[in-house]
Formats: C-alpha cells, sequence, structure tokens
C-alpha cells in the first residue's frame, strides 16, 4: 500500500467512524454520547441531556467503493501532487451530509466551525446576513440588525446566483460564504432573484467588521407614559442574561408596555429562549421537542418572572427564526404577548454541534419543535396577530410602521 494511501486511511478511518460508520456497523448497538468526549455536549438551539442514546442500524454501504477511489486516484490521476489529504477529507465529509439533503445539517470545517462559535458569541466579520441552502439555492434567510447587508438592502428570502460576477451555481453553501467574506472595507457584489423583482439584480455590500449586541434597549415616551422597547438580535449564551439586566432597568420606570423585537433574529440557543420566556410568564409550557424515537420532550417555564403583568408585544418578520419563533409562539400562545410584523421564517427543527477532531464540527437536525398549541414551526411558522408591512424604502427611510402599530395598541389599545 502507498505511503499517501497509508496516510489517508489513518486520517480518513476515525472520522468516518466518527460521522457514519458507527450507524453503518455491522452490530446492532446503542451508543450514549457519554461515551464521546466532553466535547459532544456543545449544542445549539436546543439540546439532550447526558444519557440520551443513539441507536445504529446496520447499513449495506460498503466502504471498498471509498476504499477502491482512493486507490485509483492515488495510482492514477495525473497531478498527485494535488492529492492533499485533508481537503479531500473535508470534501468527503462535506459531500456525506449534503446528500441527507437536509439543508440545516452540515460539515463545518475547523474554520467554518470557529465562525459560527463566534457568530453565536456576536462576533462577526464580513456583510452580516445569515444565509441557507434551499432547493439547492443559496437563501437568504435575514440580515443582521445594524448590518452593511441591512443597510445595502439585502431582504429574507432573496436567492445568491453569483458573486462578484461568478456564477455560483453548484456550488455548497461553506463555498458561496467564502467568496463573501472578505476583508473590512472592501465590496462584494451579489446577484439576486426577489420574487417582486422582475429580473435578476446586483446589489454591492461594504464588507465590516460586525459586533451584534444580544440585547439593547430604551424608553419610548408617548404623551401618555413610557414603553420600554427591546431589541433581542440573537439567543447566543448570555443574551438571557442581557434581557434580564436591561429588563430590570426598564421595570423601573412605570410603563404602559413593553415591546420585544426579534424582527431579523436568526436564533440560536433553545435554552436561552426558555430563559427569555420566562422572565415574562409565572407559569405554563415554552415549546415541546419531538425527536425521532420516544414521546415529545415539554419545555416549562422557571416559575420566576420579572414582571408576568405588562402588556406585551412582540415584533416579527420574515427574518425571525428559530428561537425567535419559540419565543413569539409561546408568548402568543398563553396569550402573554400580542404578535405584530409579518409572518415569520418557519425554521422549526433543532441542530445539535458535535464537536470533531481537528476543531471541526458537524451539525446534525436532531428534532423539530412545537408551540404550547401543537404549531410545527418548520410547517407553518408564527402568524402575527396584527400583520403589519414595512417596505425595504421605509427600512431605508428609517420608517417603521410595525413599531409604530406596536405603540398605537399599547397607548391606545388598537
Amino acid at each position: 500500500m502507498s505511503k499517501f494511501f497509508r496516510t489517508i486511511t489513518l486520517v480518513l478511518l476515525p472520522v468516518i467512524t466518527l460521522l457514519l460508520g458507527l450507524q453503518l456497523g455491522a452490530n446492532l448497538e446503542q451508543k450514549r454520547l457519554t461515551d464521546m468526549s466532553e466535547e459532544l455536549a456543545i449544542l445549539y438551539a436546543g439540546g439532550v441531556g447526558s444519557g440520551q442514546t443513539l441507536s445504529y442500524v446496520e447499513g449495506d454501504l460498503d466502504f471498498a467503493l471509498l476504499d477502491g477511489i482512493w486507490r485509483l486516484l492515488d495510482q492514477f490521476y495525473i497531478k498527485p501532487e494535488e492529492l492533499k489529504v485533508q481537503p479531500m477529507l473535508f470534501g468527503a465529509a462535506t459531500g456525506m451530509v449534503n446528500a441527507i439533503g437536509d439543508r440545516y445539517t452540515l460539515f463545518m470545517t475547523p474554520k467554518r466551525n470557529t465562525d459560527f462559535q463566534q457568530s453565536l458569541q456576536g462576533k462577526l466579520e464580513g456583510i452580516g446576513a445569515e444565509l441557507t441552502m434551499k432547493d439547492e439555492k443559496i437563501v437568504v434567510v435575514a440580515p443582521l440588525k445594524g448590518s452593511p447587508a441591512l443597510r445595502a438592502g439585502l431582504e429574507p428570502d432573496d436567492v445568491i446566483t453569483a458573486v462578484d460576477g461568478t456564477d455560483i451555481a453548484g456550488e455548497t453553501l461553506a463555498q458561496v460564504v467564502q467568496r463573501i467574506r472578505g476583508k473590512r472595507g472592501t465590496k462584494v457584489t451579489l446577484t439576486l432573484v426577489r420574487e417582486e423583482e422582475p429580473e435578476p439584480f446586483d446589489l454591492s455590500i461594504t464588507r465590516d467588521v460586525i459586533t451584534v449586541p444580544s440585547v439593547e434597549g430604551e424608553l419610548i415616551e408617548t404623551e401618555s407614559g413610557s414603553i420600554g422597547y427591546i431589541t433581542i438580535n440573537q439567543f447566543g449564551e448570555a443574551t438571557a442574561r442581557e434581557l434580564e439586566t436591561v429588563q430590570r432597568d426598564l421595570l423601573k420606570e412605570e410603563l404602559r408596555g413593553i415591546i420585544l423585537d426579534v424582527r431579523f433574529n436568526g436564533g440560536g440557543y433553545l435554552e436561552r429562549a426558555v430563559e427569555m420566556v420566562s422572565l415574562f410568564m409565572q407559569q405554563g409550557k415554552v415549546v415541546s421537542v419531538a425527536r425521532r424515537e420516544g414521546e415529545p420532550e415539554h419545555h416549562y417555564v422557571n416559575g420566576r418572572p420579572l414582571d408576568s403583568e405588562t402588556p406585551l408585544v412582540v415584533l416579527i418578520n420574515e427574518g425571525s427564526a428559530s428561537a425567535s419563533e419559540i419565543l413569539a409562539g409561546a408568548l402568543k400562545d398563553a396569550g402573554r404577548a400580542t404578535i405584530i410584523g409579518k409572518p415569520s421564517y418557519g425554521k422549526g427543527t433543532i441542530q445539535e454541534v458535535f464537536e470533531l477532531p481537528g476543531g471541526s464540527s458537524i451539525r446534525i437536525t436532531t428534532a423539530r419543535w412545537l408551540t404550547p398549541n401543537g404549531t410545527d414551526l418548520s410547517e407553518e411558522g408564527i402568524s402575527p396577530d396584527i400583520e403589519v408591512e414595512r417596505t425595504k424604502e421605509q427600512m431605508q427611510e428609517g420608517e417603521d410602521p410595525q413599531l409604530d402599530a406596536a405603540v398605537n395598541l399599547i397607548v391606545n389599545g388598537n
């Protein structure tokens, strides 16, 4: 066996075993997450207890196929110096995961994994937009608040077809993201398809270093009193604590009501959503998590709200996804809040992140969530109680009819 193939085998087989081999093994067995490293406890948008078991079913995949491909490349490829182990290994892992067809289940290289973890900490660099793969197209979930993408006019559901004039058809999400990223101050041009536009068009965005605070709070003064206005930009590790701090400060005033703004919030940790709903409700269910086996797991508020009486409005739009929908859905179903804006994105599945050797990771869809009233968020999203449009032109002009409607509801009751 050649030195190249021996190296490939030593590197490939442990990771293949971790990613797929266990579920395609010859023996039916139960493996516990606790048998793996402690890093496997790092979760995104919801998690499992340390006692959850994984079930692997014997499959019909013949690893001789993969073995043969490596051997043939090693023996016949015209440029053997281009047969680099790590890029090919990452390519194989990416291909296996992408073949599932779930846009939220994906393999992340060490660089992409680092970027992902930083994004949950509010540290980003680039244009500031959450993208996903949908029907083999790169689709915008939401531009981040205060980001270059939002200022330039990027919108949810925009389809990216080219980056700097290069057609991206057939490229992976990771490849497109790498094209879009770049140094602060440089420009990137996206070619977009938008439903209401008759033809594709180009949008130029200047990249920047982006720091997204999890929570921002302020007072809106009206003739009839003060309204607490809280913007929630993500559901990261510290978001619930930050919300509690902002809420305590606002409650020092005599408030007519509170507005929670989760527009363009792509979500984050499930646990943070449960903690944040708990700040506004004395009792009740927040969300139910349905996995592939067993009964749904129900999450309830902790019974220690800061305020369960002040009138509450939640603002949502097409860019509100994941944990944002959990928060809005729980408060809506409990009758605790009125929802204003546009229907949410409809991202109703849970992903868990499993750290892999060398700094890479795999994000796997492991469950779906239901609102307390049983709404499947992946099928329906959250529908507002009061639907209010906000156009791109209004955003660019600083006009906010959705926020205006929330203030009017609190002040006048309509």
